[in-house]
């Protein structure tokens, strides 16, 4: 082998080169090897065969080579391959520049993972790392014949960046599916682009568009332009700015404007009227770091009516029918927080609970004197007032209201064995205004789950009367105590169940609190935290017990007793099996006035990593109650297969209606390029199929493609939508993707 080395600061050239010396840009070695006949001549040094040329960070082969010394272009021919960093060029012909580094080259390919790129010309372009195709195909595809490319006038390729097109067609094999006249796609997750084709009842067949795209560095951006068929055309714009020390602080803008051709449409079995054409919604989520210590909250939503959310976000719906509008400051301290929140009605058709302002100083649980007492706090001074909707005719009502609870905590363990930990507290409550009962007689509810500390709230025919200022008085005590006994049996093993060695941990434990209550009566105050129904049991510690404006005598003992069966697994201490059983004992509770409340059983197993069920269970055993049983099951039998199935069971909650609800679903994987997906919502105590959602997915190499549908029952009234999705594997945010509740996608 032949070898030719140019060097910088006089280096005389080798036997091979026999004209003297060769200048190479800044000082940089190149070094040529190659089998063949080599020559220099006039400047000119030429190698055949073989040709291996290695630059800095550059390695270019070629079966010839001819590099100029006055024009640092080295002239190559023949399976040309250019490997720069981690990017490979391939041509048969091209030029490349050792002092600026830029390729020129016919009919080239490139490879940087995850795409590939060719054209009838390459250059480079801006630098070392970016270069300009014309005539430019682009695929992920990494096949002689990709299952689909794109072809484009022109491709700017950003190395590490981003790739722009102009003038751009789509083709899936040899047919074209859709152009661009400007196509901009990132090679980070800072841009995505999506085209969504839907159906949906209430809107017709729509088109749903979004491009992802960054502003600046810290600003990141997302432009929706959708068209629902019987809505008409809708915009969306969602900046996310990171901001602040370290761009710790954090904003997220939603907006979206539809003038509405049919706002009047309804296909829910709750009436609507004045809804208006003109539909938008903004949100802003906000939080601002000021200092290590000090931070910031904003959550605002201002929306046109109260059936947006419900018509354009129907996923964001689900999870918060009624936005919050709230502000907050808070000082965080090892031992205290401070917070300062503003809380307002943006919306006067939702009823909303108005704190302008509420002050509260939290005192963390701490050592007095670094002793054995502990000592935990919170006061707080709040205007308080209830805002109803608008048009309701209900009167608003508020008042100031001052809170502060002291409580002092003793938690020892004795005889090497028993944790025991009493407490006893203070709170102390003034209010501006309280309710007028005048001659009231209130007779208690015949349901006992039914609270008999609230009254029902004002209306048009029972106005609020106000009387004047007041001081409640509450005293808490009450104690906690448990232990843990334990047996282990080393002699369990089982593949089978997911055994290795096995441990029974038994853990009884009790909670007593009594609460007594010195002021007006209980029904005078107005209710501001306020008691909400559940079928959960209620704290009766305080601070836990948060609705403070409920708070009326009880004497409560919460016993029970947790059993877990632990093994070990992966190196490390699982639990097999989990079962919480508990009870209340009510010698008086105003929130549930039978004797004892429901026995209460929640069972966790999961015997093997495929495998777990579960079922959450109260049932009245020792008194007149309600059923509530949630179970829960998922596995996977086999390696494409997996079922999931839960049942809610409900009845005789005063609060919530009967219910008997059946989920089922499960996803199974034929073969390696095809799957199936089902899900099923059943209630029987109406007998309905609430919804049906089916869909088929089909693996294309590059991409992933699902095609199915989705039918609800809306208490008679039916909606339809029909499922397709296309996903670009090694870009998953680029594709067209459809959600059954598109205007959410992308959260």
């Amino acid at each position: 082998m032949r070898s030719l080395v140019f060097l910088l600061a006089g280096l005389l050239a080798t036997a091979g080169w026999m004209h003297g010396e060769i200048k190479t840009p800044e000082n940089g070695p190149i070094e040529i090897t190659s089998t063949g006949q080599t020559t220099y001549e006039n400047g000119l040094a030429t190698a055949r065969d073989n040709v291996a040329i290695h630059i800095g960070n550059t390695d270019i082969y070629a079966d010839y080579a001819q590099y100029n010394s006055s024009t640092h272009d080295v002239t190559l021919k023949g399976h040309v391959r250019i490997y720069r960093d981690t990017s490979l060029y391939n041509a048969e012909s091209g030029i490349y520049n050792t002092e600026t580094k830029k390729i020129r080259a016919i009919t080239a390919r490139t490879e940087s993972q995850p795409y590939f790129l060719a054209g009838n010309d390459v250059t480079s372009i801006e630098g070392d790392n970016a270069y300009l195709i014309k005539g430019g195909y682009f695929t992920t595809h990494d096949s002689s014949k990709p299952d689909f490319h794109m072809r484009a006038r022109k491709i700017r390729v950003y190395e590490k960046d981003r790739v722009i097109f102009l003038n751009v067609t789509a083709y899936v094999g040899r047919v074209p599916v859709f152009w661009w006249p400007y196509l901009y796609q990132s090679l980070d997750n800072a841009f995505s682009f999506s085209i969504s084709p839907a159906y949906y009842s209430t809107w017709g067949p729509s088109l749903l568009t979004q491009v992802t795209f960054p502003i600046t560095d810290n600003i990141q951006a997302r432009l929706r332009l959708d068209y629902f068929g019987r809505r008409g055309p809708a915009i969306g714009f969602e900046p996310t700015i990171e901001y602040g020390k370290d761009q710790t602080s954090v904003a997220r803008i939603k907006t979206f404007y539809i003038n509405d051709q049919n706002p009047e449409i309804n296909q829910t079995d709750i009436p609507r009227t004045g809804v208006p054409e003109s539909r938008y919604r903004f949100s802003l989520e906000d939080h601002t770091d000021f200092t290590d210590s000090i931070y910031g909250i904003a959550n605002i939503t201002k929306l046109s009516d109260q059936y947006v959310m419900q018509d354009f976000f129907q996923g964001e719906f689900r999870i918060d029918p009624v936005p919050d509008n709230v502000v907050a400051l808070t000082k965080i301290n090892p031992v205290f927080t401070l917070t300062g929140t503003e809380r307002f009605q943006a919306n006067d058709f939702f009823t909303t609970t108005e704190r302008q302002p509420e002050v509260v100083l939290d005192i963390k649980r701490h050592a007095l004197l670094r002793g054995p007492i502990f000592y935990e706090g919170e006061t707080g001074f709040a205007n308080l007032r209830l805002q109803f909707p608008e048009d309701s005719g209900i009167k608003n009502y508020g008042t100031e209201r001052f809170d502060t609870f002291h409580q002092l905590v003793y938690p020892n363990t004795y005889f090497g064995w028993l944790s025991f930990m009493p407490r006893a507290g203070y709170r102390g409550t003034y209010y501006g205004k309280t309710w007028d009962l005048g001659s009231t007689i209130f007779v208690p509810p015949s349901n006992p789950l039914v609270p008999d500390t609230i009254l029902p709230p004002p209306s048009t025919t029972n106005p609020i009367k106000f009387a004047g200022d007041t001081f409640r008085s509450v005293f808490d005590t009450g104690a906690e105590a448990s232990f843990k006994i334990s047996r282990k049996w080393e002699d369990v093993q089982s593949r089978a169940f997911g055994l290795d060695g096995l441990m029974h941990v038994i853990q009884p434990f009790t909670d007593f609190s009594y609460v007594k209550e010195d002021g007006p009566n209980p029904l005078s105050v107005l209710q501001f935290d306020r008691f909400e129904p559940s079928t959960q049991l209620r704290a009766i510690d305080f601070p836990q017990f948060t609705p403070i404006d409920s708070i009326a005598d009880w004497t409560v003992w919460r016993v029970g007793v947790r059993n877990r069966l632990e093994t070990r697994r992966d190196d490390s201490t699982m639990t097999w099996l989990e079962l919480d059983t508990f009870v209340d004992r009510n010698f008086e509770n105003p929130y549930d006035r039978t004797d004892y409340s429901n026995l209460f059983n929640n069972l966790r197993f999961n015997p093997l990593p495929w495998m777990s069920f579960s079922v959450n269970s109260q049932l009245p055993a020792f008194a007149k109650g309600f059923t509530e049983v949630d179970t829960f099951a998922s596995v996977q039998p086999l390696a494409n297969l997996q079922v999931n199935v839960g049942h809610r069971y409900l009845n005789g909650n005063p609060f919530f209606e009967n219910s008997s609800l059946f989920v089922v679903g499960g996803y199974l994987r034929v073969n390696d390029n095809w799957g199936l997906a089902i899900q099923e919502q059943y209630e029987g105590a109406t007998e309905t199929l609430q919804e049906q959602r089916y869909a088929i997915y089909r693996d294309l190499t590059s991409w992933v493609a699902s095609f199915g549908g989705v039918i609800r029952d809306n208490s008679g009234v039916k909606e339809y939508g029909l499922l397709f999705t296309v996903t670009l594997k090694a870009f998953p945010k680029f594709g067209f993707d459809l959600n059954f509740d598109p205007a959410s996608s992308g959260q």
